[in-house]
């Protein structure tokens, strides 16, 4: 299955200058947000109350919102579970998990239901949980040690299977694509959670796919062209792979838009992310990564095997 012509000859490289200022206010702009606003961390890392209240019917977020707002509870998120009757409400206050923090707790828990109650007083609690700051700090470091060893190990095995052209090019455009990412969360103050930060590393897997698939096309069309001028193979790499990647992308967003649309308020920073990845990682393969390979200097000679020198092997005895 094809949408675009195999062989179709769109000058993608004409564009490369244009693409990169792009690339580059994008990235000035994402790198001044997270430097600037931060990432909005969420309950999972900055610590605070889990309650979960039971209704006799299903509940309306939209009322248990409004309840909370009218008892003082600001910005507190509220989770629908699917296929119940139950609601998980969150609020982030801190605290370092101590027994004053739990008896805390649990008098914040009380007056969570007492404030839903003036809505709805069938509501009951049935749980109350909390997580201390201490662990959010600590969720949150190994959270930025696994994306660092996913992008490190990517970084390995780019510099092992490709020329050291080809592995700064796919680097970079790895940095590019996770800051963007960062940045539209830092920029919008959505809630950073688990979920989106597993999103992260799914993203950054996604894209240096898109990048190798291409990359290996350059290097078929390098070693069998006669003659070989680098933006002509470019083009023709990214002309020739992109029907796959454009399919690859549509079905995958298709999906992400489905579960963002339809899988409740608990995937919708997974499904969001992905969803972003998906288009800025498609869109730097074309015209992030191709142009900086081009501005590298890649050449025919640079992929093909260095010939021995037959003269000094006839000299030896």
């Amino acid at each position: 299955m094809e949408i675009f012509n195999h062989d179709s000859k769109i000058d993608f490289l004409r564009l490369r200058t244009i693409s990169i200022v792009i690339s580059a206010i994008l990235l000035l702009l994402s790198i001044g947000a997270i430097a600037s606003r931060g990432l909005n961390y969420a309950l999972d890392f900055t610590g605070g109350v889990l309650v979960e209240a039971s209704y006799p019917a299903q509940p309306d977020v939209e009322v248990i919102r409004g309840a909370l707002e009218t008892g003082g509870f600001r910005n507190a998120q509220v989770v629908p579970f699917v296929g119940t009757n139950d609601v998980a409400i969150r609020l982030q206050l801190g605290g370092g998990g101590t027994t004053d923090d739990v008896k805390k707790m649990n008098e914040i828990a009380d007056q969570v239901i007492a404030a839903l109650k003036l809505k709805t007083p069938d509501v009951s609690k049935k749980s109350a949980s909390f997580v201390s700051a201490s662990v959010g700090e600590e969720l949150k470091s190994d959270g930025i040690v696994a994306v660092i060893f996913v992008i490190l190990g990517i970084m390995v095995y780019i510099g092992i299977r490709f020329e050291w052209r080809f592995a700064i090019a796919a680097i970079a455009s790895e940095f590019h694509d996770t800051i963007l990412v960062l940045g539209f969360y830092a920029l919008t103050q959505h809630e950073f959670d688990v979920t989106v930060l597993a999103s992260v590393l799914a993203v950054v897997g996604y894209s240096i796919n898109d990048k190798v698939v291409v990359f290996d096309r350059v290097r078929e069309l390098f070693r069998s062209a006669r003659r070989a001028e680098p933006v002509e193979i470019l083009n023709k790499s990214i002309n020739s792979t992109l029907s796959r990647t454009i399919i690859t992308s549509l079905f995958t967003g298709i999906t992400m838009i489905a579960l963002y649309l339809l899988g409740g308020s608990a995937v919708h920073g997974f499904a969001l992310t992905m969803i972003i990845g998906i288009v800025i990682g498609t869109l730097s393969s074309i015209f992030f990564a191709s142009p900086i390979l081009y501005w590298l200097g890649v050449s025919k000679k640079d992929l093909m095997p260095t010939a021995r020198d037959n003269s000094e092997l006839m000299r030896r005895p």
